[in-house]
């Protein structure tokens, strides 16, 4: 289905994107966000896109699952809630900070060797009870934490230096870099720095869908499998209560899904089939029913859908309007007052 070779890097240039969710006031198109979608058949070949899905993007923390995999292959031992939680994006739950804790004592590490960002938990609610409690922002509430233990248990295990284990030349980062690339099927055209710290490594949207069918197909018991279990079956660790990837995750049955920061979400099923999308202004509220959009031209049912079909736009505190995908992602039309 995919080759084993690895093509060049993609092209860092200006996107081609276009238009893909409509903000709709009364029948009439208030706003347009703009952004580009892949949809990946089962065979691995391209079923629906729309902008540019070619040129190099950074995935931000939807590249979390492959990275994972790459630490599992590096002989990381987690499996479950705790492996889910190595490739979270995590809301800052006391599960999250306790699920943390347990990777460090399993390294025999401290808190103190995390190199990540202290932080405010990402959740709203538990960010503001954290406030008034007086807490102060802490490397465990940093929604990355997860990562970054699973990335010092992963140096341990492999008698590699703890000291420096962000930097891009880290033999843990150089092993990261290696599965990226053999996972999107193409070089890194870039690296950069990750808003935790962490290095982000630039590869197209169509690589990135690549990487989430090659891990959601890959035989069971195998470091792909491992990843895409943990997460499905504890959608929660890798994100947190009420967050709509885990919701996307426990609506559509077999379904991996993980979002980035800037308007990313990748989301695959067993059988390979797989999308990416990327909102280029960054809006969460395009970045749900896009890629709801994109599943069901994927071939999972609307039905099982529907509460990702945008979020509400309010008029005097009544609902009159909804953010749309442009109908020609849609692959049944819908009403455009809706």
């Amino acid at each position: 289905m995919y080759s084993s070779s690895v093509a060049g890097a993609p092209l860092i240039r200006e996107p081609l994107h276009a238009p893909v969710a409509h903000l709709i006031r009364g029948g009439v198109v208030e706003g347009i966000h703009y952004g580009s979608v892949v949809v990946l058949g089962a065979d691995g070949q391209v079923g629906f896109q729309l902008g540019d899905i070619e040129a190099a993007f950074y995935p931000r923390s939807a590249i979390k699952p492959v990275q994972a995999v790459a630490m599992v292959r590096a002989g990381l031992p987690l499996d479950g809630e705790l492996l889910s939680l190595a490739a979270a994006s995590h809301s800052g739950e006391e599960r999250h900070l306790d699920g943390t804790r347990r990777i460090l004592e399993l390294a025999g590490v401290s808190e103190d060797a995390l190199r990540n960002v202290p932080d405010m938990p990402f959740d709203p609610a538990v960010r503001d009870t954290w406030i008034r409690e007086g807490r102060a922002p802490s490397r465990l509430a940093q929604n990355c934490s997860g990562k970054h233990a699973a990335m010092l248990y992963t140096c341990v295990l492999n008698d590699w230096p703890l000291e420096g284990y962000l930097d891009p030349s880290h033999p843990l980062q150089q092993a990261i870099a290696e599965i990226v690339e053999d996972l999107t099927g193409q070089r890194i055209a870039q690296v950069t720095v990750d808003g935790c710290g962490a290095p982000l490594f630039s590869v197209s949207l169509h690589g990135l869908a690549r990487a989430a069918a090659r891990i959601t197909s890959a035989a069971p018991g195998t470091p792909e499998a491992r990843v895409a279990d943990a997460m499905r079956d504890h959608a929660e660790m890798a994100s947190g209560a009420g967050r709509d990837v885990a919701a996307l995750m426990k609506a559509v049955p077999g379904l991996l899904a993980k979002d980035g920061f800037e308007g990313v979400q990748v989301a695959a099923l067993p059988d390979g089939r797989a999308v990416a999308v990327k909102i280029a202004d960054g809006a969460n509220r395009a970045r749900v029913p896009v890629a709801a959009a994109a599943l069901a031209w994927a071939g999972v049912s609307p039905d099982l859908l529907t509460e990702f079909q945008g979020e509400a736009l309010l008029g005097g505190g009544l609902e009159v309007g909804r953010v749309r995908p442009v109908r020609s992602l849609e692959p049944v039309s819908v009403s455009a007052c809706a």
